[in-house]
């Protein structure tokens, strides 16, 4: 039998695996790359780093139990039907996924190899819940995430994670798989030594870095995990895109470490893994949200086209500090801390008017945690324009998040070493105005001011409310 990987490059609470290892018959563990089967979404190139590493990691993993992952490469349906001409199988494993793509080639492959006799059986292995099973009393899909999250708790604790199997029985025989480097994942000219220096890809690396971070204080997580300068987050996003770990060893994990604590529901970590389980509950429901906004009437809102203050904000060139540190320290390690996507996506599109999606293109491309559910839902929740999103009105002032999230501008002057001799009690202030030469140095003066940048953001919005309500009159 095949054991098709994707998203859940882990031997341990591997529901695919684990099924198909209980029958003890011959197991092939297969991986295909076929990047055109993801719609407008291929992997970006720091995701397609990551699961380079991933794959080698997983490959040696499954290896020490007995059998070699097969790569191969082209569409799905037809590699399926190809494999398992030459091994005579007759069932394929899998753990599910729910973008809107992968959903739709998924049910073919399954038509097809229905129709030959061929068994699928898919398994959750990367969400608490699925998501057409949490609803509203209504019997519809959740927009707003409290009250989808107290009905996601109210279904109880999740089960415990399975464990990883001991021993595969291997197929006998030996089949053609291509290299893992001729799938060409890996950079070419190479740039990713800021992501090697960062990461460590694979189960073990995820392992490691839950049991860190299980041991800490929740006291600590809630008190840190706003500023950007403190390692006071998980990191743990990209492990969890890729399947390196589950949310349920991220649940019991955490909680075991913790026994005889607070209530442990109430523990602000736990409710991020909350708006993980929404931001999949809307792309399943509202598969057209990475393009379009959930709310209609931004149809109609009056976004710029800049292309020249869009590559100052995607090169860290804006002059407003925290922005750039945000955009710089993106580019160097794959990774941005959440407070500080926040401040940079909210001057993207209020201070800038540039649209979201261009943003959303731009994180999907750099991040290794690129992640379409919890990329769409954050852009969306910024641009005011999404389930339970920020009012448009709400306008973050970069200086004011950097004085309170960097107070001392220790994560600034980390990423814009320019800005070194700057006092740090006023370099956060430098996004707001222009400084003298001998302050500033060859780092930009701001591109818009902060404060007519913010009028006529509501003026773009009272307009487009304008908009929207000639048009129901009319």
């Amino acid at each position: 039998m095949i054991v098709w990987f994707r998203a859940d490059l882990r031997l341990a609470d591997n529901p695919a695996l684990h099924a198909a290892a209980e029958t003890r018959r011959p197991i092939v563990p297969l991986f295909i790359w076929c990047p055109e089967e993801e719609g407008d979404w291929p992997p970006g190139a720091a995701s397609r780093w990551w699961l380079h590493h991933s794959l080698s990691k997983l490959e040696s993993g499954l290896r020490s139990l007995g059998v070699p992952l097969l790569f191969r490469r082209g569409p799905a349906a037809a590699t399926l039907e190809q494999l398992c001409r030459e091994t005579g199988a007759a069932s394929i494993y899998y753990n599910r996924r729910y973008e809107p793509a992968i959903l739709a080639r998924d049910a073919d492959v399954e038509r097809r190899l229905s129709a030959q006799g061929i068994e699928t059986l898919s398994y959750n292995a990367g969400l608490l819940h699925e998501p057409w099973a949490i609803k509203n009393k209504a019997g519809r899909p959740f927009q707003v995430f409290t009250p989808f999250w107290r009905t996601c708790l109210a279904q109880g604790e999740p089960a415990g994670p399975l464990p990883a199997p001991v021993r595969l029985r291997p197929l006998h025989r030996r089949l053609a798989s291509l290299p893992l480097d001729s799938l060409q994942l890996l950079p070419v000219p190479d740039w990713a030594e800021g992501l090697r220096q960062e990461w460590r890809p694979g189960e073990a690396g995820a392992q490691d870095r839950l049991q860190e971070f299980a041991l800490r204080p929740p006291s600590r997580y809630e008190a840190e995990r706003d500023r950007p300068a403190m390692e006071g987050t998980s990191r743990l996003s990209p492990h969890l895109h890729f399947g390196e770990v589950s949310p349920r060893q991220i649940w019991h994990t955490c909680k075991a470490a913790h026994p005889g604590g607070r209530n442990w529901v109430q523990w602000q970590f736990l409710t991020e893994l909350g708006w993980r389980e929404f931001a999949h509950h809307l792309l399943f429901h509202f598969p057209e949200t990475p393009k379009a906004p959930l709310r209609p009437e931004f149809r109609n809102f009056p976004w710029r086209e800049d292309p020249g203050n869009f590559d100052a904000w995607r090169r860290g060139r804006t002059g407003c500090p925290i922005v750039d540190a945000g955009m710089r320290q993106l580019w160097r390690t794959g990774w941005m801390h959440n407070r500080v996507r926040m401040i940079v996506a909210s001057y993207l599109v209020k201070n800038l008017l540039i649209p979201w999606q261009m943003g959303a293109e731009w994180f999907w491309d750099t991040l290794v945690d690129a992640d379409l559910a919890n990329n769409t839902l954050g852009w969306q929740w910024t641009a005011g324009c999404g389930a339970d999103a920020a009012p448009y009105f709400r306008i973050f002032n970069p200086v004011a998040q950097g004085d309170k999230f960097d107070p001392d501008g220790t994560y600034v002057k980390r990423w814009i070493p320019e800005l070194a001799p700057v006092p740090s009690r006023h370099v956060h202030s430098l996004g707001a105005h222009s400084g003298a030469p001998s302050v500033r140095g060859n780092y930009p003066e701001p591109l818009v001011s902060l404060f007519a940048s913010r009028a006529r953001a509501l003026e773009a919005y009272s307009k487009m409310k304008n908009h929207g309500a000639r048009g129901k009159s009319g």
